[in-house]
């Protein structure tokens, strides 16, 4: 799992309307870069409404917000407009960044083990270094945790 310091790795992206997002297109803002298991999920919608919700209060500290899940760009995209996100969710079908960053693990649910996403929050400075990293996130108290980290 990356850590504090480390310099998030290369990546390019699809986003839910097709763009492509790179490290490029974050560089010189901070980012809110939030890994989740999947779209239409309960707590997954909570999670991205958090984020829609407070989006002005990213925005006013030049702080971009992306999500990445391993869902396609269809699913993506229903999920993005049932809830009207105003943020890109990014398209790792193949969980190849998911895998990079260390948050595609062998997950436990209801008894049953199988490899997933495990909800990870990720804070970059303007160069792609890694301010925070908030592990096994939990959605309630994850925006007062993140405006800590941002002041």
């Amino acid at each position: 799992m990356l850590k504090k310091g480390d310099q998030f790795p290369k990546f390019k992206l699809e986003n839910q309307n097709g763009d492509i997002i790179s490290n490029e297109t974050l560089k010189g803002s901070k980012a809110v870069i939030y890994f989740y298991p999947r779209d239409n999920t309960p707590t997954c919608t909570t999670e991205a409404c958090d984020f829609r919700d407070n989006l002005s209060y990213f925005n006013k500290l030049d702080t971009q917000v992306y999500g990445i899940s391993g869902d396609t760009k269809k699913k993506h995209q229903n999920f993005s407009n049932k809830l009207n996100l105003n943020f890109d969710l990014l398209i790792d079908e193949d969980y190849q960044l998911s895998n990079e960053v260390g948050v595609y693990q062998l997950k436990k649910s209801f008894g049953k083990e199988s490899m997933g996403i495990v909800r990870t929050t990720f804070v970059l400075d303007e160069n792609g270094i890694i301010i925070d990293v908030i592990e096994k996130v939990k959605v309630k108290s994850q925006m007062e945790e993140l405006k800590a980290i941002l002041g």
